[in-house]
């Protein structure tokens, strides 16, 4: 299998292991990564207003890329992820932007969301499917209870990114039973950590991480798992570090027996 990829910015940067670990664990899973060419950052934040072209063209040019090659689109990131998939809905169903974003881009044949965007997690369940990632573990991450955190990015609005139940998701958790080790369920795995307010309103984004790393160890978690870099970091910013949280790409990584080889790259 073989899938075009788009990294984003974060991962060439701050988050180089949620990135390496993710190429790794493709390579041990037998699917490929082709990342695109050309790439240009999606911005990180979906651009609400319908008038706001330029700021989605970017994201348009990446899934152009795939299509052309006539392959899905695989991010790992969850605000790359989050981007892509709802400006590709977009250019699915809002006829203005649609016709404004080709009349502006000029392409050989106008981009109407043919590609299929998918965030690493599904290509685990959906392509590769959970049990033969099971197969696969070498090095099973048994005894250890990992909280899944979500937050809101990966999840909502659920009817466009399609990724699983925003109220009551669970890939992440089948996930980790794939790799042996137990899930965590509390309240907070799908709530906000407030990484976008968290240079203007510090105390409020505090607040709200210490209040999920504090429900994840009342119900037992020994160490959390995001697939979001910018909640990575306001986690660990705002919250005392006694919670440890891990790229869940890394804990697949060590699960399949290749994290040393990407530790000692």
């Amino acid at each position: 299998m073989k899938y075009s990829y788009y990294p984003g910015c974060t991962l060439k940067n701050k988050a180089r292991d949620l990135d390496a670990y993710a190429r790794a664990s493709a390579e041990a899973l037998g699917f490929e990564m082709e990342e695109i060419e050309d790439w240009q950052c999606c911005g990180g934040v979906y651009p609400l207003g319908s008038d706001e072209i330029a700021t989605k063209l970017a994201s348009i040019r990446a899934l152009q890329a795939a299509k052309e090659k006539g392959q899905e689109l695989i991010t790992v990131c969850s605000a790359c992820h989050h981007v892509l998939k709802r400006v590709n809905d977009d250019m699915k169903h809002v006829e203005d932007i649609q016709a404004r974003a080709n009349n502006y881009l000029k392409l050989e044949e106008p981009y109407k969301g043919e590609t299929n965007v998918l965030h690493y997690l599904e290509v685990l369940r959906d392509r590769v499917g959970f049990d033969m990632i099971k197969e696969k573990v070498t090095h099973p991450l048994t005894g250890k209870k990992i909280g899944a955190y979500y937050g809101c990015l990966l999840l909502r609005p659920g009817k466009v990114l399609e990724f699983d139940n925003p109220e009551n998701p669970k890939i992440m958790e089948d996930f980790i039973r794939a790799l042996g080790a137990e899930p965590v369920i509390y309240p907070y795995r799908n709530e906000c950590c407030g990484g976008y307010i968290s240079l203007k309103e510090k105390d409020m984004a505090k607040n709200m991480c210490n209040k999920i790393v504090e429900s994840a160890e009342g119900f037992g978690a020994d160490m959390l798992i995001t697939a979001c870099p910018l909640c990575m970091y306001n986690l660990n910013k705002n919250t005392a570090g006694d919670l440890p949280i891990y790229y869940f790409t890394e804990l697949l990584a060590e699960a399949l027996g290749v994290k040393e080889e990407v530790d000692n790259a």
